[in-house]
């Protein structure tokens, strides 16, 4: 007897780099955008109109609630090691469609692009 199984992944994350990040963010208008690092990190530097939910803080499973599972969400951090742990968290929380930026705001400054002081 032979048994066929077929496992369809239907990947939620998508990495991309700050280029194709910064446009698939600006194709949305309110743009869930989530920076997972520090309120240090945030405070010194953080992408524009990006909020603050740290990932290693336990009111991250609560902060997530407020997001909308069924719009994209966008997850950064410092080199992008944070924000595929929040990816993952977003995944398994039934999140639709996560993108994270590959290089985290380092890759994003490397690129010449804007970043804010400002906290929001």
């Amino acid at each position: 007897m032979c048994f066929i199984v077929s496992c369809q992944s239907s990947l939620v994350t998508t990495t991309l780099d700050a280029d194709s990040f910064e446009k698939n963010v600006n194709q949305i208008t309110e743009p869930q955008l989530v920076d997972v690092r520090t309120l240090a990190e945030y405070s010194e530097e953080h992408l524009p109109g990006a909020i603050l939910m740290d990932v290693k803080d336990t009111a991250f499973y609560l902060q997530i609630t407020q997001l909308d599972k069924e719009r994209p969400v966008f997850v950064y951090c410092r080199s992008g090691k944070r924000s595929l742990d929040a990816a993952a968290i977003l995944e398994q929380n039934k999140f639709k469609v996560v993108y994270n930026l590959k290089g985290g705001i380092i890759e994003w400054k490397e690129k010449g692009k804007d970043v804010s002081n400002h906290y929001k």
